[in-house]
C-alpha cells in the first residue's frame, strides 16, 4: 500500500512502514508541508495513498464530500511519542485489510481500532 502521512504525524512511520513493505512519504518531502488538509486528501486520491494524520478535520472533510477515497488513519486520544505511534499504526494494518483501509476511516487509539467505510453517512457515488 502507499501511505501520505501528514504534518503532525511523526516522520520515523515513513521506515516502519519501509520495513513492511509498504510505500510511504511524509507531506513535507513531497512539498505539501503547507498544504490545506483538502489539497492532502486530493493529492492522496490521486497518488492512490491512505493519509495517516492526527488532524480531526480530515474526517469531517471526508463524510462532507461523501468520498469513497481515499482511505484515512486517525490517531486519537492524546499525544503520542513516536514508538508510540509506531505500536499504534502496527496494531491498525494488522486487524484492518488493505482493502477495508483503502476506502474507510480507521481511528486508532490506545484501546481499540474503529472502522467505517466510506462513503459515511449516504450512498456511494455511481
Amino acid at each position: 500500500m502507499k501511505f501520505l502521512l501528514d504534518m503532525p504525524v511523526s516522520r520515523t512511520l515513513v521506515e516502519v512502514l519501509a520495513r513492511r513493505g509498504h510505500e510511504a512519504a511524509h507531506a513535507d518531502e513531497l512539498g505539501l508541508g503547507r498544504a490545506t488538509d483538502q489539497e492532502l486528501l486530493e493529492r492522496a486520491q490521486r497518488d492512490g495513498r491512505v493519509v495517516i494524520t492526527a488532524d480531526l478535520d480530515f474526517p469531517r472533510l471526508l463524510v462532507m464530500s461523501l468520498a469513497t477515497r481515499p482511505g484515512l488513519i486517525l490517531f486519537r486520544g492524546g499525544s503520542y511519542s513516536d514508538a508510540e505511534m509506531a505500536g499504534l499504526l502496527q496494531r491498525a494494518l494488522e486487524v484492518v485489510p488493505p482493502e477495508v483501509l483503502a476506502r474507510s476511516i480507521c481511528v486508532v487509539d490506545r484501546e481499540k481500532v474503529r472502522v467505517t467505510e466510506l462513503p459515511v453517512g449516504g450512498a456511494a457515488p455511481r
